[in-house]
């Protein structure tokens, strides 16, 4: 990235522009294809980040949660991450290869075992802090602490709305004429 010389900063016309062309069957949609390109570059570099400590994205996520709340049922951490069944198998069993889950049977229901964190896991946890600080560093550079709160509270109305949507009795999925 080129920099001028006298504020260290880079010029807006020098800035670079998103890397994924805006097709025209996307003009309708002009934030939801801001938010494909924001993702994609988002997973990238959490990947690119996640994977110098033996992660791959999501399964960071997997693991904040068992280190807050001890150990779940495989179900609950589905419920828990909005996943699905057969995504949240494959990365345990891909955490548990690598040493940093273990399955052990639950106390209270003889069908289900529980993930817990190993102590293999706990030594990565300061990584996984540092990685996600690191790509906050890298996603909200440049913005103001009030730019940052208000980045947060428009992804956060985002949100909103497609879970409420999803809530609805009839998705947008199902409306088809």
């Amino acid at each position: 990235m080129a920099e001028s010389s006298e504020a260290g900063q880079v010029s807006a016309a020098e800035e670079p522009k998103a890397t994924v062309p805006v097709p025209g069957a996307a003009a309708g949609g002009p934030i939801s294809h801001a938010i494909f390109r924001l993702a994609r570059l988002h997973r990238m570099f959490a990947g690119q980040l996640l994977r110098r400590i033996g992660l791959h994205p999501g399964q960071e996520l997997v693991m904040m949660h068992l280190w807050e709340l001890g150990p779940q049922r495989q179900i609950d951490l589905v419920r828990l991450m909005d996943s699905d069944a057969a995504t949240m198998t494959r990365t345990v069993r891909r955490l548990e290869q690598a040493g940093f889950v273990r399955r052990r049977p639950s106390p209270t229901d003889k069908r289900a075992s529980l993930i817990e964190p190993t102590a293999a896991s706990h030594a990565l946890r300061q990584e996984v802090e540092r990685v996600w600080s690191q790509l906050e560093e890298l996603s909200a550079a440049g913005l103001s602490d009030d730019e940052r709160a208000d980045a947060l509270a428009t992804l956060e109305r985002l949100e909103q709305n497609l879970v409420r949507a999803d809530a609805q009795p009839t998705r947008p999925d199902t409306e088809r004429p």
